[in-house]
Formats: C-alpha cells, sequence, structure tokens
C-alpha cells in the first residue's frame, strides 16, 4: 500500500510523521487513514455547554444558530453576518427599551430596581439615567423627541419635555386612579396610547394597594414602607383598559378589557396606523383605528412553536408592517427571545436568547438595529429592516 505524507501528517501529527512513516513501512502495515473530525456545530442557547455571551467569548460562526428562520420570507429580514451580542448584565427585570433618535441613546426600565438606565452607542457604556423612576416599566419617544414613561409605582403615564420639566399625560380615568400603565405607544395623530393592566400593584414592581385593595385584600402589607410621603393610599378601582389620549389632554377609552378578552400588555401601531396590536389572550389581538377607539378585535396568531407556548410581552413593528414581539417561554430553554410575524399572522421567524425577552425596539443610526430587553440584561442584533415607530 501506498502511504502520502498528507495522510502521516493528518494522523500522526507533522513532527512526528516521518518517524512514523518508516515504522509503518518496514513492519509492513496497512492502516486506513482516520477520518479527519466532525466539524461541530457552532455554540447556541441549546448546545451543550450553551454560547457564551460574556464580553470576550470567542465569537460565534456566521450565520448566528440563535436567529433561526421558519418560513423562507424571513430571510429578506435576518443577516448572515451579523451576531446576537449581550450588551450589558446586571438589572433584575429589564423592561420598555426606547430609542432617542436625536440623542443615539437607548433608555430601559429595570422595574424592581427604581431606575432606568442608558446605552450609549457612541462607546457602548452603560448609566443610571433616572433614579428613582417610580417603578417606570414602558417608555416610548414622541415624533418630537420627548420620552414617555408609565409608572408603576405613581400608576400614570408622564412625558419628559425638553426643558427638563415632567407632564403627568395621565393618572386617573372616570375620577378613578389608573392600576399601573404598563406600555405606551404614540399615534400620527399626536394622540398617546397605553395599557393599564394590574401587573404594577405589587411589593417587587410598584406599590401595593392600600390595605383592602385587591393586592392588599387582609391589609397585612405595608403599603407605605419603601415608599415617597404620602403614598400608600392607592387601591385599584378600575379594569385593565386600554386608553386614549389626545393631544389636549383629554383621556378616553379605547377597548375595555372584556372586549379585548384579557387583561392588555404591550401595544403598537401598524405602519399606517389604521391597525392597533394589543398584547392579550395569551397572545396578540389586533384591531381597526377607528373612531378613536380600537374596533374589529381579532385574534392575531398562534404562539406555539414546538407544542411550546412563547407567550409576547413587549411588541413593536417595522417598516414592512412585521411584529416583532419580545418572547417568554418560561423553563423551556431554547423558546424565550423573539418571534416575528407577518401583517397576517404567520410566524417568519425566531430569535433565541438564554433569557426570558420582556421587550424591544429598533433603534440605532439606521433604525436598524433590534435592542431586546431580556431579564437581566439588554441584547441587541442588526436586521435588514428599520422599525415604523420613533423610538
Amino acid at each position: 500500500m501506498r502511504y502520502s505524507r498528507r495522510d502521516v501528517i493528518c494522523q500522526f501529527g507533522a513532527a512526528a510523521g516521518a518517524a512514523a512513516f518508516s515504522a509503518r513501512v518496514l513492519q509492513g502495515q496497512a492502516q486506513t487513514p482516520s477520518a479527519p473530525p466532525a466539524r461541530s456545530s457552532p455554540p447556541s442557547v441549546v448546545s451543550s455547554p450553551p454560547r457564551d455571551f460574556s464580553p470576550g467569548a470567542p465569537p460565534v460562526t456566521y450565520p448566528d444558530p440563535d436567529i433561526i428562520t421558519i418560513d423562507p420570507s424571513f430571510g429578506a429580514l435576518r443577516l448572515g453576518n451579523t451576531a446576537i451580542q449581550r450588551l450589558w448584565t446586571g438589572a433584575y427585570w429589564s423592561e420598555g427599551p426606547a430609542w432617542s433618535s436625536q440623542g443615539r441613546y437607548l433608555v430601559w426600565s429595570d422595574i424592581p430596581n427604581n431606575r432606568q438606565l442608558r446605552y450609549l452607542e457612541d462607546d457602548g457604556r452603560v448609566t443610571v439615567f433616572r433614579s428613582p423612576s417610580n417603578n417606570s416599566n414602558g417608555n416610548a419617544f414622541d415624533f418630537e423627541g420627548r420620552q414617555l414613561s408609565c409608572e408603576h409605582g405613581a400608576r400614570r403615564v408622564v412625558r419628559y419635555e425638553h426643558d427638563g420639566s415632567i407632564t403627568t399625560i395621565a393618572d386617573t380615568y372616570d375620577g378613578k386612579r389608573l392600576n399601573s400603565p404598563n406600555d405606551v405607544a404614540v399615534h400620527q395623530d399626536g394622540s398617546i396610547w397605553f395599557s393599564d393592566p394590574p401587573f404594577g400593584g405589587s411589593l417587587y414592581e410598584g406599590q401595593v394597594d392600600a390595605p383592602g385593595g385587591p393586592s392588599n385584600p387582609q391589609g397585612r402589607l405595608n403599603a407605605k414602607a419603601g415608599q415617597p410621603a404620602g403614598s400608600g393610599q392607592m387601591k385599584r378601582e378600575l379594569p385593565a383598559n386600554v386608553y386614549r389620549v389626545d393631544r389636549n389632554g383629554r383621556i378616553e377609552l379605547a377597548a375595555t378589557q372584556d372586549a379585548l378578552g384579557s387583561v392588555p400588555n404591550g401595544i403598537a401601531f401598524s405602519p399606517d396606523y389604521k391597525k392597533v396590536y394589543v398584547v392579550a389572550r395569551g397572545g396578540v389581538v389586533v384591531g381597526d383605528v377607528t373612531d378613536n377607539r380600537i374596533a374589529n378585535i381579532q385574534p392575531f396568531s398562534n404562539f406555539m412553536v414546538d407544542g411550546v407556548r412563547c407567550s409576547p410581552d413587549g411588541i413593536r413593528v417595522d417598516v414592512y408592517g412585521n411584529l416583532w414581539c419580545g418572547s417568554n417561554a418560561g423553563n423551556n430553554v431554547g423558546y424565550s427571545g423573539v418571534t416575528v410575524h407577518s401583517p397576517d399572522g404567520k410566524m417568519l421567524g425566531r430569535i433565541r436568547l438564554p433569557e426570558v425577552c420582556a421587550n424591544l425596539t429598533f433603534g440605532g443610526a439606521k433604525r436598524n438595529r433590534l435592542f431586546m430587553a431580556a431579564g437581566q440584561s439588554l441584547y441587541a442584533v442588526y436586521v435588514n429592516t428599520q422599525g415604523a415607530a420613533p423610538g
């Protein structure tokens, strides 16, 4: 049998190749060269060991294995030469990312830590932006570049003006205090729409009800502890609705909890502002914007993947009308992250993260970078589309 120099070097290494070759020929042993080792798959969220997202970790091979195409049309939205990055970690529960195009920074909420954080694009630095933040949750920027925030602790929606003052957009409806505004979206007519579930009426994420309220029925919890002076008097009084505030500050009911089918959460408009999406019923519902209300409310999509429910939380729409949803699959590793849906509700693709993703937004100089507020961390990845709404 003839032996090539390549066979010997591959099997024994260049240093020992010559000696090994001589020994084999002298001994007359015919051996079949071993096959080269199989190329291992790049590490991912579901690999063992799992992918390391920490700074300085080995880079992943393109295309990123945690960006998954479900429908071929997703290929037009994803990029083959970009990777998911963990930009920062250290929060308790990350929520409500919003992008300031003028300031070129991202702001998001760390609800239990009662603060807002800011990611600066120029050097990747993360700073505390506002503390305390009244346990803010959802954030957005309006068409004038002003930040809107939903405050669990104060149970209101506020706007931060350019002169540094704060305007209360809404804190009551029909003479009753709001529950805990959760997410906010701005319509092109200048109106502000927000969801008002009861999630912030808790010790961990906001301000618990006064004794006798739904979150403190026995009155054993001290609603004043750790709160500003004068706090601890509010009780939940309203169903969990979606509201609209017009340019003149008038608040009106956009959709009731009964019409939505459950407590609402995330909210976003279609690119033409004729439809509005609301996270409800364990998924998303979509309705028409008609006479300042949400009409013809219908289920939007099935959020099941491989028999696992990837429950949405925060949502954003891109310029093509696709819906990008933060995904919470609980302990089902590999299913939390982001799901992407066409305007007609078809799931196109998803992004796997090692943590539950509460909310997301488009940002960056070209608004083509998807920022994902997930559990304790902030992630980002570039995509081949842009966000449809400011911030």
